[in-house]
């Protein structure tokens, strides 16, 4: 054995749950070398003895030949003394603190556990949940790291003889995969009514559900994440009662399709779009709808994209197909599949938990008995065309609305390592962000902080990415806000020190830490509301950041507009519409008609002597206000039932044969500058009242601010040297300003930095925090 070599090898990353280990087994066998690999709170330590080559060959193979799934951050090899190993074995899992794991995301059922499953003569035959080493729950059923079967939700299901069989076999692709299982030894699966009185079991209750739903009933179905809310897509009067029963009147409506084939019949798909539905990952996938789908017109009322994905689990693909037997040829296989909760309150996840807060809402629940630990909803994703975002173009091909299953807890890398910090987020779209290193982990999107319920969920996912990362920070960062009640946590506890970061700051060291930047910038936060340094709300806002020396600057903003009422006037944008036209002069009778005054002419006066006392009246400079604005005084939306309706439906309005746009003046005598976004507002209620069609008015008061934008920026530029230009903010969700904006800048000679990781609303502000906090506390 002396002329034997031995080599140790830590390797870090997202190793955990991919099927690392059976991979470094098998490379290990291949080349002849004795030693063992095992899990480790640092990621895998290897040690490979054996013949130099070979052990020269492992080292070069390790990382080139990674499973599909696994990611490397960190790979160290020293030289270690032969102990004389000729047999390769996988250790047992070591505990203890460390900063270098990455849990693997939850990952959509592979091609081989489908045929497992389709396999009449397989002990896996219709089983729902069939999974392997490359595919399956991972960071939805993970307590805590090693990832082994019992830190996970597995842990109370031991093996029979046949899985553990498969578990031991190098050969096997079941091989040391943690949540395998199979009916003998697995979870159960069974239908209930509302009261939990059990109707059948196993596969009978999967037909069963199939039936009911294909009768009209609305159902509860345990998923991998939490519970959905499901009924028959094409069914009025089903789609009726669930959004009745949900209390979600109007904002769209997910569905789910057996295959590709099924979803190309519902909506206009291109390679983008399949790739995302039939990928690992399987978000909602925002794609044109077709007309005459066949589906319920209430399924997106407001919007002409249907979200559409495909089944990602084993029970998902038993559904489905069960459903479309039921549903017979001449309706559409397709279920909705909302969220699992009522509105404002998170997604539920345990079986009474369900039964308890969802009888009022689904006839029957389709329950199985493998828990749930990490509440997490699906993401959802928009591709665009190769025409709106070609692949060397500065628009990222995707634009992500929530990131939550599939793609938590993969990190984003920073630029700079530091200290371990905690972004709390803020008040909507929530999420949390904790920092290792150089890598920051975004939580899974929790929601709206206005609960208490949904408050408890935020502070769960806190607590468990704290102890699943064996992370303690040194720091966090907050909001402004001292109402929002991430801000208020921050502010009562003691175990940190706190700092603090405006809102739109936020977004733009979000955009800039996706970009790995350390490098000044300028920042178009084109958003809703957040409160501003001034003690007004801001919102659309170009700031000039510089990360280096954590600073930001207000360079210029939209033209200020009041809101009546305060959050009155968020919730009824006929209001700001009413502010913006008296702050250019109107009054209600003395020009144009008001299209909002038809049945509430005395809140109108009301509003009116609000505006003329400047009584609850609070200022905003916001994108997202000045949208609301436009479509209540072209008479698209007086009243909104969910955050951005109004700007959803000016922007479906438009008619986008117009070419021509609107003026939006640089107002730039004096400091900050200002974008005359007032004048866009006269400009299109001034044509609309002359009869022009609304389609043509929507589209020049687009093309006119991005226009605008793009000249506000190019002057900043010129001004203070800086080229980059970073586009964040709710507003960038829109299609027409995700997809002209980024060009517009390009023309203008600036290079412009957009969102690839992460949405561009509030989802993201965890992230800027975070990084801010990373570059304060290194210092």
């Amino acid at each position: 054995m002396s002329h034997h070599v031995r080599c140790r090898h830590i390797v870090a990353g997202q190793v955990q749950g991919v099927g690392f280990r059976p991979f470094v087994y098998r490379l290990a066998t291949e080349l002849a070398l004795g030693g063992s690999v095992r899990n480790t709170p640092e990621g895998v330590v290897i040690e490979v003895e054996g013949a130099p080559g070979a052990v020269t060959a492992f080292g070069e193979r390790l990382p080139a030949e990674i499973p599909p799934l696994a990611r490397l951050t960190r790979h160290a090899v020293e030289a270690v003394p032969p102990l004389g190993e000729t047999a390769f074995r996988i250790g047992h899992s070591a505990a203890g603190a460390g900063h270098d794991v990455l849990i693997s995301p939850d990952v959509a059922t592979c091609p081989d556990c489908l045929a497992d499953m389709a396999d009449p003569t397989n002990r896996r035959y219709r089983y729902p949940f069939t999974n392997c080493t490359n595919c399956g729950p991972r960071h939805t059923i993970t307590r805590a790291i090693p990832y082994d079967r019992e830190t996970t939700s597995m842990a109370c299901f031991p093996l029979c003889p046949d899985c553990a069989a498969e578990y031991a076999d190098p050969a096997d692709r079941r091989f040391h995969a943690e949540p395998v299982a199979c009916p003998a030894c697995g979870p159960r699966v069974w239908l209930t009514d509302a009261s939990g009185a059990r109707l059948a079991e196993g596969d009978a209750a999967i037909t069963a559900l199939a039936d009911r739903l294909a009768q009209g009933a609305v159902a509860a179905v345990k998923g991998l994440g939490g519970f959905h809310l499901v009924c028959d897509a094409a069914d009025d009067a089903a789609v009726a009662a669930l959004r009745r029963r949900k209390g979600r009147p109007s904002k769209a409506l997910a569905v789910m399709t057996p295959d590709l084939a099924a979803a190309g019949r519902l909506a206009r798909l291109d390679a983008r779009a399949e790739a995302l539905l039939s990928g690992t990952v399987r978000p909602i996938v925002l794609a044109p709808a077709r007309p005459g789908n066949g589906l319920s017109e209430g399924i997106a009322p407001d919007t002409d994209e249907i979200g559409l994905m495909l089944p990602y689990t084993p029970l998902h693909h038993l559904l489905l197909a069960a459903y479309a037997v039921a549903a017979g040829p001449d309706r559409p296989a397709a279920l909705v599949m909302t969220s699992g909760n009522a509105g404002g309150e998170p997604i539920r996840l345990g079986n009474r938990e369900a039964l308890a807060r969802l009888g009022h809402i689904a006839d029957v629940f389709l329950l199985h008995d493998r828990d749930i630990l990490i509440r997490t909803d699906d993401s959802v994703a928009r591709p665009l065309t190769v025409e709106e975002a070609p692949d060397d173009g500065p628009v990222a091909p995707v634009l992500f609305l929530r990131r939550a299953r599939g793609y938590v807890p993969s990190p984003v890398t920073l630029p700079v390592s530091g200290p371990t910090v905690l972004g709390l987020g803020p008040m909507l779209k929530a999420t949390l962000c904790l920092t290792k290193g150089r890598e920051a982990f975004v939580s899974q999107h929790v929601g709206d902080l206005e609960s208490l319920e949904t408050f408890g969920f935020y502070q769960e996912t806190m607590e468990h990415m704290r102890g699943v990362l064996r992370a303690t920070p040194e720091a966090c960062v907050a909001d402004l806000h001292p109402d929002y009640p991430s801000t208020r946590l921050a502010l009562e506890q003691t175990d940190w020190p706190v700092l603090r970061l405006q809102h739109h700051a936020a977004h733009i060291y979000a955009v800039l830490a996706e970009h790995g930047l350390c490098e000044p910038a300028l920042g178009l936060a084109l958003d809703g509301v957040g409160l501003g340094e001034d003690g007004t709300l801001w919102g659309g806002e170009c700031l000039l950041v510089d990360p280096a020396r954590r600073r930001h600057e207000r360079l210029a903003h939209f033209s200020p507009m009041r809101l009546p009422g305060g959050d009155a006037a968020v919730r009824e944008p006929w209001r700001t519409a009413q502010a913006c036209a008296f702050a250019l002069g109107e009054r209600a009778g003395t020009g144009r008609p008001w299209p909002w005054l038809a049945g509430q002419e005395s809140t109108s006066k009301l509003v009116g002597s609000m505006l003329e006392k400047d009584f609850n009246c609070p200022v905003t400079t916001s994108c997202g206000r000045l949208f609301d604005a436009v479509a209540a005084a072209l008479g698209l939306c007086r009243r909104i039932d969910y955050e951005g309706q109004a700007a959803i439906l000016l922007e479906r309005a438009q008619d986008m044969a117009e070419t021509g746009a609107y003026a939006c003046p640089v107002v730039a005598e004096a400091m900050p500058v200002r974008l005359d976004t007032l004048a866009l507002f006269s400009q299109a209620t001034e044509e609309a009242a002359r009869g022009e069609p609304v389609g043509r008015v929507a589209r020049r008061f687009h093309l006119g601010l991005v226009a605008g934008l793009a000249a506000m920026a190019r002057l900043l530029a010129d001004r203070t040297g800086v080229r980059r230009v970073a586009l964040s903010g709710g507003a960038m969700q829109n299609r027409t300003l995700a997809t002209l904006l980024s060009p517009a800048l390009s023309r203008q000679g600036l290079v412009p930095l957009g969102h690839r990781v992460l949405p561009p609303n509030d989802g993201c502000i965890s992230l800027g925090q975070a990084f801010y906090g990373v570059l304060t506390t290194r210092m």
